[in-house]
């Protein structure tokens, strides 16, 4: 069994990480931990707690429960906008990585203050938006899935299966009203997702919450078949990353297979054999 810690991912994701700002992309701690987390790296390892202090306090700041003055999180029209894909995937990372404290708590705590009423979180500050955003409601969902197990805590198994209604009400990726797909890339696979969405992605997040037995997850099932190559395995279909050794927005360190439609993708298999293995 390969050592994740001796792998080429891992070496090249923590010697090129960077701690200020956290978020920058794709090189920040902030993605560094939630890539270290989905390629597997050995829970508990103290080499990254440094990276998880560092992230989880950033998005702990005293602007998150602030409701006024500079830098808060604004309520418009009743619903709170912020970007619920940063505390969420730090939630999912900290829980993933198995270096989880009272902090998750506080993490968990924000995502289900500020989630909306139809059971996702948007940052849009338009009086007129109303309804969640996919990319900003799959990283909490599936942090406060991978909450609700460590913790036990049953408020967060709610907001999670609330979150999940936001994808299963439109089948994963098509509209309610025509049944039309919401957009072109959400058919496409990638790999790493980081803040985006695909149809994979939405699927890998039912598997978490134990849900793709729904019917609403068929039409992603059969979409996912059907992309199958013929060794069995699936391509990355598109990407969201440029490999360079400079710096610059966009750049990892990590060459994650780029895009060939005719070659399947490591990483895009692992993540749909899982998929499609848990229906069995």
């Amino acid at each position: 069994m390969t050592d994740v810690r001796r792998s080429k991912e891992a070496k090249a994701l923590l010697s090129s990480v960077v701690l200020d700002p956290v978020y920058r992309k794709w090189r920040g701690a902030h993605w560094v931990l939630a890539d270290l987390a989905d390629i597997g790296y050995p829970p508990g390892a103290k080499r990254i707690r440094p990276l998880v202090d560092r992230v989880v306090d950033r998005w702990l700041g005293r602007q998150f429960f602030r409701e006024k003055g500079a830098g808060r999180v604004p309520l418009i029209a009743g619903r709170y906008r912020r970007c619920g894909s940063i505390q969420g995937n730090a939630l999912r990372s900290m829980v993933k990585l198995a270096l989880a404290d009272d902090r998750a708590h506080q993490l968990a705590e924000r995502l289900m203050h500020w989630q909306w009423p139809d059971g996702g979180w948007n940052c849009d500050r338009s009086p007129t938006a109303d309804t969640s955003s996919f990319m900003e409601t799959l990283l909490p969902m599936r942090g406060l899935a991978a909450y609700a197990k460590w913790s036990g805590e049953a408020s967060a198994a709610v907001a999670a299966r609330r979150a999940a209604e936001v994808f299963l009400s439109r089948r994963l990726f098509l509209r309610r009203g025509d049944g039309k797909p919401m957009s072109a890339d959400f058919m496409r696979l990638h790999y790493p997702l980081y803040w985006h969405y695909d149809f994979l992605g939405g699927l890998v997040g039912m598997k978490e919450l134990d849900l793709l037995a729904d019917p609403r997850c068929e039409a992603a099932l059969e979409l996912l078949e059907s992309k199958r190559l013929p060794d069995g395995g699936w391509p990355a279909e598109a990407k969201w990353y440029k490999v360079s050794e400079g710096p610059g927005p966009g750049v990892s360190a990590v060459d994650w297979g780029g895009v060939n439609q005719k070659v399947s993708n490591r990483w895009v298999t692992r993540d749909a054999n899982s998929v499609l293995g848990a229906t069995i």
